[in-house]
């Protein structure tokens, strides 16, 4: 079953970017993200007792976790949230965000000391060039300016979320460190609220309820406590590979149950896409 988590976790994650538009065109991006990460905390809470993890633990173990929700609820979500809702096209928006694995590569080396090898490298930027080929983007369009700025905000914030939680490895249980993630990610877009939002609102119609629902339940409950295992267990370069197979599986999936085009560019970038992560990912012989 474990070896089938990543194919889990991209079927997962990609299908929030079917749900994040008709999220913030019926409420302010922060409050429903606030609203978002509050009803996860409570449902991990509520999963933790049930299972009998101790939740009180020492700061040491519980500022990590929330501060890797900070990063990855917060300056990521966020800024993806907020670039979509300005007016940047989804598309781009995940572009730039693909990037990650591309940024992790780099960065991995030097601050958790793994090996990069050339294999690897290739596997990344094949991965990259076909995630591009599936978003492609129409470069003569006029881009909001804050919308690009958030986005590279959450590029950095997910690619150091990434190496951060891999170096601190904490021993809290699953459950539990996920519980003050989703802490830490409710407090910041609160916080967020409280200074920046004038009018912070919530519609609470039958889509967005769909919308918010979906992303609670398979996208935060599931996706991340799968990214987070597998960031775990694994090495930080090989876990974020998969992410490049995250723009085509989107794209399949608007095909199937949103009726968008899928053209021979995109199966072309979906093949390529997945020979790269197929290079990045495999075990050495």
């Amino acid at each position: 079953m474990i070896k089938f988590l990543p194919l889990i976790f991209i079927f997962l994650w990609s299908s929030a970017f079917i749900t994040t538009k008709p999220i913030v065109d019926y409420s302010d991006p922060f409050a429903a993200l606030s609203f978002r990460f509050f009803i996860v905390a409570m449902g991990f809470y509520f999963f933790s007792l049930f299972y009998k993890k101790k939740i009180l633990v020492d700061a040491k173990n519980i500022l990590p976790s929330i501060s890797t929700g900070i990063l990855f609820h917060g300056f990521y979500l966020g800024g993806v949230f907020y670039s979509i809702s300005i007016g940047l096209p989804t598309g781009i928006a995940a572009l730039i965000v693909t990037l990650q694995p591309v940024l992790t590569n780099a960065l991995a080396g030097p601050i958790l000391n793994e090996t990069i090898t050339w294999r690897k490298w290739l596997g990344v930027l094949l991965g990259f060039f076909g995630a591009s080929l599936v978003l492609g983007f129409d470069i003569g369009k006029s881009l909001p300016l804050e919308g690009i700025i958030a986005v590279v905000v959450s590029l950095i914030a997910v690619t150091c979320a990434t190496l951060w939680q891999k170096k601190i490895s904490n021993k809290l249980p699953l459950s539990v460190s996920n519980m003050y993630q989703a802490i830490g990610g409710f407090l910041f877009h609160l916080l967020i609220i409280i200074f920046f939002i004038q009018k912070p609102f919530i519609s609470f119609s039958t889509t967005f309820v769909i919308a918010i629902s979906h992303q609670i339940l398979l996208v935060s409950f599931g996706a991340f406590s799968i990214l987070m295992f597998l960031i775990k267990n694994n090495s930080a370069s090989k876990t974020v590979s998969v992410f490049f197979l995250i723009p085509p599986t989107s794209a399949i999936m608007a095909w199937i149950f949103l009726g968008e085009n899928l053209d021979p560019i995109d199966i072309f970038g979906f093949i390529v896409a997945t020979l790269g992560v197929y290079i990045a990912t495999r075990e050495k012989n």
